[in-house]
Formats: C-alpha cells, sequence, structure tokens
C-alpha cells in the first residue's frame, strides 16, 4: 500500500479495522497449530484455542457489529467502515479459516495422532466388542440424561443454550399417541464429557476415545421408538454474550448482573454451525427457527465445537508429545525462609517475573499478613479470581482475625461474572467489606494493599501487577509483578482505594498514572516528548509491549513521534489498528506479534527520556476501553536494576525472538519472522534463566 507523506493522520487509511485485526491473531494462533516443529499434543491444543477464540469473537464483536447494523448505525470507527462493511469482510476471513482448522485437523493432526496410537475411533471403526461397550454407556450413562424434543403445536422449537451441542432428527412415522412429528431436537448437557476413554480391554493399549456426537449419533433412534430416525445432525447455536445493565435505573449491581447472567443464556443469536453433511432442508428449518440469515450459517466438516477435543491432552499421559516440563523459579531475596516477606520487601523493591517465576510470593505475602497481629489493614482489586483460591483464604483468615479487609470485585469481568458473584457472597459472609467498584467504569487495575503498624509509625506494602490475580493463569499468562513498600506508591494505591471505595474528586498521585484520569494523557505527553527531542536531533527511542492497539489519538501521536524521526518497537500480541512502515508517517515504526508456550499477557511501556529512560509496568493497553473506559493503573519501576531488569526480561528478547513471531506489515497483514541460522524463542530463554526447564 503506497501512501502520499502530507495524507492527514485522521484518514482512515491509516487505519486497520479491530476486528480484522483480532482474526488476523486467530489465524497466528491457528499457525501455531499447523507448526510441525511443536509437539503433536501442543498444536492440537493450539487448535482448540483458535475454536475457543473464534466463540467469543462471534459472542462480542460480531454481536456488536450486528447490534450496531440492526439499530441503522452508520458511525464508524478511524477505519472507516461500517458494521454491515465489517460483516462482509468477516465473513470472507472466517470462512477461510475455518475451511484451514478442519483440513488441518482432518489431513494433518488426526492421522498423526494415529500413529502416535491415539485415536478417536468412527462409528465405522467400531469392533464388535467397542459397540457393545459403547451400547451400555449410552444406556447407563447417557439415555437417562437425554431428553428429546419432539417439536408439533404442544412442544415447540425449544429455547436452546448458547454454544450447547443440539441434534436436529427428521422423522418418520407416528408415535404412540398417533402424533406424526417431522423433527425432533436432542441436546447434550455441559455435563457430559464430549470425548470419552474407551477400556483398554476393548481397545488395546495405546489411547482410543470415541466422541460423544458419535454415541448419540449410534443410538438416536432409542429416543423415538416405534419412529424411523431418517437424519441426525449435530448443530450449535452462538448467542451474544453482552449484559444489558441499565446503569442509570441500578440499585443493586450484582442481583442485576445475577439477572442478566440468566438471560444472556438465550440473548440474541449471532451464528449457527452445523455439520458438512446436514441436508439443506434441515438448514433452512434451523435458521428459521433462529431468525437467522444465510450469512450466519457455517457448516464444518467434523464435531461443531473443536475446543472439546482440548480433553484429549489431559487424557493422554505422553510427556514426549507436550512441552518439557518447566518449574517456576523464586528471586534469590526469597530463598531465605528466617526472612518474611515484610523483611525482604523493605529491603528494596522486588519484582517478579510470572510464569518463569512463581506466583507464590504474593500468595505468601496475604497469608503472613493474614497472620501478622501488627497488620491492621489489607485491600486488594479482583478481576478474576476464582472463588477457593489461596489468596481469598487469606483474605478470609484476616477477616477472621478482626483486621479491616477491603475486596473490590469486578463483577462484570466478561464470562467470570457467575464466578465473582460466588466469591463475593463468600467474602461478605466471612466479614469482608465488598465493593464492587464504580458503575461504568471496569475496574480492570491490579493492585494489593497492606498496612502494617512498625514501631510507632504505619507501613505500607504493596503489590502491583500487569495481570490478574489468578493462581492457575499466573503459570500459564507471562506478567510483571512489583513488591514494594515505596511511600510514594503506597500513598499513590492507597488514593486509588479511596476512589474506588468512596466518592470525591479524582486526587493526584505521585508516581503513578491512572485511568481514566491521567493515564491516556500520561502516555501521549510522553510520546509527545520522545519526539520533541527527536527534532532537537537527540537521540529518542520507544519500546512497548502490550496485548492491543487501538486508541487513535495514541496511533496519531506515535505517527508524529515516526514522522519526528523517533525509532519505536512494538510487540503487541493481538489486535494492532496502527499501520506501520507507511513512508514519511510510519517508517520508524515496527511491530511484531510474538506467540509462545505461554500466553505474552504484560504490559512495558519504555520511554528514552534524552538517556534518564522511564519505564512503566501497566495493568492497560493502548485500547480506548482501557485508557478511557475502565479504571486502570500504571506504575513507574524506578529501581536502576530492576528498570534493566524490566528491559532485559520483558523488551529486548522480543524484539529478537524468532520463534514464533509475526511482523506486521503496512497492508495489515503478518508475515512470520523466519531464521536460517540460530533459532532464538524469548521464552525459552526466560524460562532456562528465571526457573528450571527439563528437556
Amino acid at each position: 500500500m503506497s501512501q502520499q507523506p502530507t495524507i492527514e493522520l485522521d484518514h482512515s487509511d491509516l487505519y486497520l479495522n479491530r476486528d480484522m485485526s483480532m482474526l488476523q491473531f486467530n489465524r497466528r494462533v491457528f499457525e501455531m497449530a499447523a507448526d510441525s516443529a511443536l509437539p503433536l499434543l501442543e498444536r492440537l491444543k493450539f487448535l482448540c484455542i483458535s475454536s475457543t477464540n473464534m466463540d467469543e469473537f462471534f459472542e462480542v464483536r460480531v454481536a456488536a457489529q450486528k447490534h450496531r447494523l440492526a439499530m441503522g448505525s452508520l458511525s464508524t470507527a478511524a477505519d472507516g467502515l461500517t458494521a454491515g462493511e465489517i460483516l462482509s469482510q468477516v465473513r470472507g476471513r472466517v470462512d477461510a479459516l475455518v475451511a484451514d482448522q478442519y483440513t488441518l485437523l482432518n489431513e494433518s493432526l488426526l492421522p498423526a495422532l494415529e500413529e502416535e496410537n491415539i485415536r478417536i475411533l468412527r462409528r465405522a471403526d467400531w469392533s464388535e466388542a467397542q459397540t457393545v461397550w459403547i451400547r451400555r454407556f449410552f444406556r447407563r450413562e447417557l439415555l437417562p440424561l437425554l431428553t428429546p424434543i419432539g417439536l408439533d403445536p404442544a412442544h415447540p422449537f425449544p429455547r436452546l443454550l448458547s454454544k450447547i451441542l443440539n441434534f436436529v432428527v427428521s422423522l418418520e412415522g407416528k408415535d404412540a399417541f398417533g402424533r406424526e412429528a417431522h423433527y425432533a431436537i436432542v441436546q447434550a448437557p455441559r455435563s457430559l464429557p464430549r470425548v470419552i476413554r474407551l477400556p483398554e480391554e476393548i481397545a488395546g493399549a495405546g489411547d482410543h476415545f470415541v466422541l460423544l456426537s458419535s454415541i448419540i449419533h449410534a443410538h438416536v433412534g432409542d429416543f423415538f421408538p416405534g419412529m424411523e430416525a431418517k437424519a441426525c445432525h449435530q448443530f450449535r447455536i452462538t448467542r451474544n454474550s453482552g449484559l444489558l445493565v441499565d446503569e442509570e435505573e441500578l440499585v443493586d449491581l450484582k442481583q442485576a448482573v445475577a439477572g442478566e447472567l440468566l438471560e444472556r443464556r438465550f440473548s440474541k443469536e449471532v451464528r449457527l454451525e452445523v455439520s458438512q453433511r446436514c441436508p439443506q432442508e434441515l438448514v433452512e428449518f434451523l435458521l428459521e427457527q433462529f431468525s437467522l440469515a444465510h450469512q450466519d450459517l457455517y457448516r464444518v466438516d467434523g464435531l461443531v465445537n473443536l475446543y472439546r477435543l482440548a480433553a484429549i491432552y489431559d487424557e493422554v499421559d505422553r510427556p514426549d508429545l507436550k512441552y518439557p516440563v518447566f518449574e517456576a523459579g523464586v528471586p534469590a531475596q526469597l530463598r531465605d525462609e528466617e526472612f518474611t516477606m515484610f523483611d525482604v520487601i523493605q529491603q528494596g523493591d522486588l519484582l517478579l517475573h510470572h510464569p518463569f517465576q512463581s506466583f507464590a510470593p504474593v500468595v505468601e505475602l496475604l497469608n503472613q499478613a493474614a497472620a501478622d497481629p501488627n497488620v491492621l489493614v489489607i485491600k486488594q482489586t479482583m478481576y478474576r479470581v476464582v472463588p477457593d483460591s489461596p489468596l481469598v483464604d487469606a483474605l478470609v483468615r484476616a477477616a477472621r482475625a478482626n483486621k479491616e479487609v477491603v475486596a473490590v470485585i469486578e463483577l462484570m469481568a466478561r464470562f467470570n461474572e457467575e464466578e465473582n458473584i460466588a466469591l463475593a457472597n463468600k467474602l461478605s459472609a466471612a466479614g469482608v467489606q465488598v465493593v464492587y467498584g464504580v458503575v461504568g467504569y471496569k475496574t480492570h487495575c491490579k493492585m494489593l494493599m497492606v498496612v502494617r503498624r512498625e514501631g510507632r509509625k504505619l507501613r505500607r506494602y504493596v503489590h502491583l501487577g500487569t495481570g490478574n490475580y489468578h493462581t492457575v493463569t499466573s503459570r500459564f499468562y507471562t506478567d510483571f509483578g512489583l513488591l514494594s513498600c515505596h511511600p510514594e506508591l503506597g500513598e499513590d494505591v492507597h488514593k486509588l482505594f479511596q476512589q474506588l471505595t468512596g466518592l470525591g474528586k479524582a486526587m493526584r498521585l505521585k508516581a503513578m498514572l491512572s485511568a481514566p484520569f491521567t493515564l491516556h494523557k500520561g502516555v501521549i505527553e510522553r510520546i509527545n516528548r520522545e519526539a520533541e527531542t527527536a527534532r532537537s536531533g537527540g537521540e529518542a527511542r520507544i519500546r512497548a509491549k502490550i496485548n492491543g492497539l487501538e486508541e487513535p489519538e495514541v496511533i496519531r501521536a506515535l505517527y508524529r513521534a515516526s514522522q519526528a524521526g523517533v525509532k519505536i518497537d512494538l510487540v503487541v500480541r493481538g489486535i494492532c489498528c496502527l499501520r506501520p512502515g507507511i513512508t514519511g508517517i510510519s517508517e520508524n515504526i515496527r511491530v511484531r506479534s510474538v506467540l509462545g508456550r505461554f500466553l505474552e499477557h504484560t504490559r512495558i511501556y519504555y520511554f528514552h527520556n534524552g538517556g534518564d529512560s522511564e519505564v512503566f509496568c501497566a495493568s492497560a493497553d493502548w485500547m480506548s476501553r482501557n485508557l478511557l473506559r475502565r479504571v486502570e493503573t500504571c506504575f513507574p519501576v524506578r529501581d536502576p536494576a530492576l528498570k534493566k531488569e524490566v528491559i532485559a526480561q520483558g523488551l529486548t528478547p522480543y524484539l529478537s525472538d524468532n520463534a514464533a513471531t509475526w511482523q506486521l506489515k503496512s497492508d495489515g497483514s503478518y508475515q512470520r519472522v523466519q531464521s536460517r541460522t540460530q533459532i532464538k524463542n524469548a521464552q525459552v530463554m526466560l524460562m532456562q534463566k528465571l526457573g528450571t526447564l527439563k528437556e
């Protein structure tokens, strides 16, 4: 794509569409599944991830565009595309990706698994002994739990849950009451396993499985005795996942969210998936029932939910087909058990890099705070935290020990709403003060504060992170966490909690930036400062590692900085709406996306600042929602040694990675970085440096 240097920086040609960019990201995830250099079961897992990513894309982004189209909205984002244009482009890209997913599964992964004696047996391949065992399994485990619905005037088409496996059955004949029904629906509850292991005595050595869908297909006639099941085909419906909470009429947020969760299960349909062999007659019948058009229909060559194959990864004990075992490390300061967490933090700030380093020190800090009689107050934000987390247990113990414990829970963390309601109920019952942040602004920041009496003074200990307080995902997401008792950070965190739990004007922070008040402005000011330095002939550089870049004002500031001569390196895992490499506008900007064993989640901002570099870690990406419509934190890393660690661990390896890196081109496509010499894998290097990788 060629551009004239005189083009205005708000011109739509300079911005990539966020939905197309998200589909590009999912294409990169799929390419990991197609990479024959990866362990076989890891490739299967990447395929499953690409499938569940697609589900969320339809639930959120396609649903939003369909709603805009239905409302007649003509507004556009910076890229200038209307909702109708976006949906048209989505269709073409999704068609191609879905076709590639099933081709990879059927022609590559399944044959490769069979070579390793890991088999998913089709009905035609069942032996006589297997057929008998499967029939007994069906009658014992499935038949009592499944409810067929024959469709007639007394039994209208049922309301089907989103993303549930269903079967449409074409029938012939009359039932015991003389009724003649042409169609029936069978829905498989979520509680049923989609992949069933066959016992070794009937399958032989190895790992042999049958799909739930195959078992139901084989025995569908048992649901309709005396009638003929002429056809049976699986299908799945995807619905809008949005929660319609009226903030103006809101009285009790938790009650409102709980009510909307029930409705979300049956919200507006956005996609219908059917098996490839489903007759057109049945397809038309289903489309009519869901009021969907043909553009909402996707035919698939296999099971309608590839993510269900992820169960095979856990079922199969084959270390040779998975990534090598890795044990997270612990910073040297924490290896002496004679010292408490408070002792260590008093000696200086402590940086944790997950999952290369363990999340256990954060849990230990809370455990020690709960037991320490000198600790008076504990406050923590919670975006995605499971109710049975050891962090929650520590807060409960602290509250029962009569400490002041405050939990700021974001109820509307998408897809975690039910868990967050359960979490709020558990903490409230233990005496924890539970608040839900600020209505209209998701509390997405990650911060923990412990107030401890030490002699005649009170000292604040804080933990600030780029990722959630989730002890499971901390083993799979890359994130930085900072433990500190620096007075300025402690005072800033105190003020932020005061804003979240109380009322009043935004308070000035000494060290940190926060959204929606100062973060957006602070980022742009620092980009502009680098541009001014470059214009004056000085060295200017910006580096950032984020999950998404979409906010138009930030992009324009980066374009202006590039025009001034600032060297800009961006590692953007997912959405990126900036076009790099445009002559006269963005030729000084390089954008790369790095994938790997762990989900890249760290947010780091680096500004050269005339040699006195500024390094920040943050909970926020450079997206409009993060900078303008959420409560986010951005904290400086000031200790010179730790600043070097953030650069050496969080930026430098990813800017030289050539193992699973894609370069963004100016036309919006991504090109994989290939090396014919030495392979540089950022994640492997960090595992070897910070933990123990068992090859």
